[in-house]
């Protein structure tokens, strides 16, 4: 299903999935100033479809090459002029057919690959200049857009939600800790998240988002200091069990967050 709208002239295609463990998942396209921020799923191809074949754009500007945000890509790319650009990191990733597991299959369905031009520093939309920042840790291609006439960014994954609860194995909070510090030094306002969508109060969620990741990892820290184990450490910190962890083998996971904040030593 397939829900458009607008917020400070920027188009919000707000997709919804239903995932592996039966909850609806939220994920978010933009459209602005005639750039696609992001392509949506595989799984939503025909409801994305039936909107990209009644509306035009230049240039397809991907946040990451993860698999929710770049499944329609094949199909923009053989039906549309519009190039696509990805962070250099994420052109073979695009390039190669689907290689995610099955229960990411299952949610998003199974990406084409398709052909992607690396992104510079600058990005041009019709009329508008956007910076490209690299801002890793979610994952290794992932970069957010921030337009500084009118402080509106692009973040891709780096926000989610202000209290991070279960991560991938492959992420990295103090590398997501950094990015984060990085655009907290840009000035912005609203934010276009790719899965929880526009937040007005973009900074203040950002700067509340980095606020409980150090608050995170202090309390790692000092328990560590005390002796406890990973596991351990992870029992306090996140007794509740998401449906996540067993759905994915243990590909998303709490106890990726500890391991992540100890291996910074």
């Amino acid at each position: 299903m397939l829900n458009v709208y607008e917020r400070e002239n920027v188009i919000c295609l707000e997709g919804t999935v239903v995932k592996s463990s039966g909850s609806a998942g939220k994920v978010f396209a933009y459209l602005v100033d005639g750039m696609l921020i992001d392509t949506g799923p595989q799984s939503l191809e025909s409801d994305f479809i039936s909107y990209y074949s009644n509306h035009s754009f230049d240039l397809v500007a991907l946040t990451h090459s993860h698999e929710d945000h770049s499944g329609t890509a094949s199909w923009v790319q053989a039906n549309t002029n519009a190039p696509i650009y990805v962070h250099e990191k994420g052109i073979k990733i695009c390039a190669q057919p689907c290689m995610y597991p099955k229960y990411r299959q299952a949610t998003w369905g199974v990406r084409n690959e398709f052909r992607a031009m690396p992104l510079e520093e600058v990005i041009h939309s019709r009329s508008q200049e956007w910076q490209v920042i690299y801002t890793p840790g979610h994952a290794e291609d992932h970069v957010s857009f921030l337009n500084k006439d009118t402080g509106q960014l692009f973040s891709g994954d780096l926000f989610v939600s202000s209290k991070t609860k279960v991560i991938m194995k492959s992420e990295s909070i103090p590398v997501i800790m950094n990015s984060i510090q990085t655009l907290l030094t840009y000035d912005f306002g609203s934010i276009y998240c790719s899965h929880s969508g526009y937040i007005q109060n973009g900074k203040e969620m950002m700067k509340q988002k980095l606020e409980h990741l150090e608050f995170l990892c202090g309390e790692v820290k000092r328990y560590h200091k005390e002796g406890f184990s990973i596991r351990e450490i992870n029992e306090k910190l996140f007794p509740k069990k998401y449906p996540i962890v067993d759905i994915s083998e243990g590909e998303w996971d709490s106890m990726h967050i500890v391991a992540s904040i100890l291996s910074e030593g």
